[in-house]
């Protein structure tokens, strides 16, 4: 039995608990007592991977349906994989340890592109052809996509039989419905894919023929079958109805967010031209105080968490922050609940605010200025001023705060040193602040930290169209930087750059990287988000032998008449809007946020419902 393989080198690896399941909150269904069972892969660790909203919800959501069966995968450690490999114990599932090519689906959520070596590296632990095209004409297993990143899945969709756009709680029900007419009725896997494509937000890549120009740069993306030309996303339009589960699987192990978590909203109203995320999570929409209320009470008591954490891109712009939190922090101190606040904004951070914070938050504060100086926040379109930072960080400090983090971007458009050397004056005049407020009466040091990461131009953003900087400039400006700070008060840290730029790579690549991220995997890359893995010189090995020019893809300006590899998804933010949205942002203006003036970015359009009244 493979139960008994597995339990006999549990002791021998680090945190056996992530390989066995049995926690409390999980659900095990008999699969003979079910039609169709989907195996729902992480491509990470478990400990990462349980910390992660969307499998919660389409766990729940999938083993909601009687008929259905949702089983939970990880990635296996570095130590568990080669006791795998070496025993021929084959990538199985926590509820009933089946094999994961026993399943009809195998489902991959993409969160992050530095995850892609680990889909193949599982699909080669379950014994699947990594290729699409090579897994025949059998039905199942089908290999699906989902999450953010399958907003340009060009240099995975070689690897996908089908990729999901946009929201999954309706969609990921219709496919699996669908699934099993065909199932029944005996079908072929390109009968079901020819037809799975006619439901929106399903993207089939075997569908779309891709032609190139001798420049390397797309000539066409030309559907086939009846597929759809463009594939829209999948939008859930009553966020305050959708589903939302009612328990979680509690693990045996610490994880990196060990906690309930509350979705509260979703989309964001701000625009910040660097944010991925701000784009393709619109339309903005809320939950009410009231199901906000009674969704974390239902988590709360059913998983005996003594921390709750809100969810969401910007929760301080939620229209009922103040009543949410009131309601929120009554419910939390009357059962010792911690509650978690994410990241605030600046600019609607008031005395009110800090108030509830103090009741939940006893650390330091973060906030995003992203750069250092006002002429690039206005291109970069944050809609925040030197004056509303330092009037947040004087409200803090009044307040008996001492620490503050502040996270910067570095390299992006129009940068200049300038620009840099403006971090560190901020940090500055920061530190300044602190003392005048302290005022001559003796109080703790001030710390302030400064973390950077290098700016990834992202798709279905305003700045798709941007190259990223080189190695030796980004190198050159986190120098500067360090030599700007004068003050041991202030720590700077900052992101791998070779990190980076692999990142880019991936996130605006087409099919071509396919063969790359193979290659790369077959050299031993994988979890290549772990420093402690990663490899720059095995994937700079990869794109040599396939040559192909990492630089073509992170370091080159794409005109706006290019297709681009993503350009047949929608997400219902118009290429025209991004487009304008560049040019405003080289002239250096800003653009109103949503909720005080619609920019036009198509969502209206596509939709038919207004964001806001």
């Amino acid at each position: 039995m493979l139960k008994d393989k597995i339990e006999k080198f549990l002791l021998s690896v680090q945190k056996p608990s992530r390989y066995i399941g049995g926690e409390v909150g999980s659900i095990v269904k008999n699969k003979d007592n079910t039609d169709v069972g989907f195996a729902f892969c992480f491509p990470d660790t478990y400990d990462i991977g349980m910390s992660h909203l969307g499998m919660k919800i389409l766990y729940s959501l999938i083993n909601s349906r009687e008929n259905f069966r949702c089983e939970r995968v990880f990635a296996p450690w570095t130590d568990f994989e080669q006791i795998m490999r070496d025993n021929n114990i084959p990538l199985y599932t926590l509820e009933n340890l089946q094999p994961v090519n026993e399943f009809d689906f195998i489902g991959f959520t993409m969160q992050y592109e530095l995850s892609y070596t680990n889909v193949l590296n599982m699909l080669d632990l379950a014994g699947i052809p990594l290729y699409a095209k090579d897994r025949g004409e059998q039905l199942a297993p089908l290999v699906v996509a989902g999450g953010p990143c399958v907003c340009n899945i060009e240099p995975m969709a070689d690897f996908f039989d089908l990729v999901i756009l946009g929201e999954g709680e309706e969609v990921n029900l219709e496919i699996m419905d669908l699934y099993k007419v065909y199932k029944d009725k005996g079908s072929t896997r390109t009968q079901f894919l020819i037809e799975a494509a006619q439901i929106q937000g399903v993207y089939v890549p075997s569908l779309y023929n891709i032609g190139y120009n001798d420049d390397g740069t797309i000539k066409f993306i030309m559907p086939a079958n009846n597929a759809p030309a463009t594939v829209k996303k999948r939008i859930i339009k009553d966020f305050d109805k959708v589903f939302y589960p009612d328990n979680f699987v509690v693990p045996f192990t610490e994880i990196v967010h060990d906690r309930a978590t509350i979705e509260v909203l979703r989309g964001c109203i701000r625009g910040c031209r660097f944010c991925q995320a701000g784009f393709i999570y619109r339309p903005f929409r809320e939950k009410t105080t009231e199901t906000v209320y009674n969704e974390a009470k239902k988590i709360c008591e059913n998983t005996g968490y003594d921390e709750l954490s809100l969810s969401s891109l910007s929760t301080s712009d939620h229209s009922e922050i103040d009543k949410m939190l009131s309601t929120l922090i009554n419910y939390t101190e009357s059962r010792k609940i911690n509650l978690s606040l994410p990241s605030l904004r600046i600019d609607n951070f008031s005395e009110e605010l800090l108030e509830k914070i103090q009741k939940v938050r006893r650390s330091g504060l973060t906030f995003a200025q992203e750069s250092g100086t006002q002429r690039l926040r206005d291109v970069i379109n944050k809609n925040i001023t030197e004056e509303e930072i330092m009037n947040t960080c004087r409200i803090a400090f009044e307040g008996g705060y001492n620490t503050v983090k502040l996270y910067f971007m570095m390299g992006l458009p129009t940068e200049t040193d300038e620009d840099i050397i403006g971090i560190a004056e901020l940090a500055h005049h920061i530190v300044d602040l602190y003392y005048s407020v302290l005022n001559g009466r003796r109080g703790r040091p001030v710390q302030i930290s400064i973390s950077t990461a290098t700016f990834v131009p992202k798709p279905f953003t305003p700045f798709e169209f941007e190259p990223q900087d080189t190695m030796e400039i980004i190198k050159h400006k986190q120098k500067l930087l360090v030599d700007s700070v004068n003050d041991r008060k202030i720590k700077v840290s900052w992101h791998d750059p070779k990190v980076s730029i692999l990142e880019a790579v991936l996130a605006k690549g087409d099919r071509k990287i396919a063969d790359v991220i193979y290659k790369a995997w077959l050299k031993g890359c994988k979890f290549d988000s772990w420093s402690e893995c990663y490899s720059y010189e095995k994937w700079m090995e990869a794109f040599n032998e396939c040559g192909i020019s990492p630089e073509f893809y992170a370091n080159r300006k794409r005109e706006y008449d290019e297709i681009l590899p993503w350009d047949h998804m929608d997400y219902y933010v118009t290429k025209d809007f991004l487009i304008r949205e560049n040019i405003t942002a080289r002239a250096g203006f800003t653009t109103p946020n949503c909720r005080d003036n619609c920019s036009g970015c198509g969502i209206v359009n596509e939709t038919g419902v207004k964001c806001f009244d």
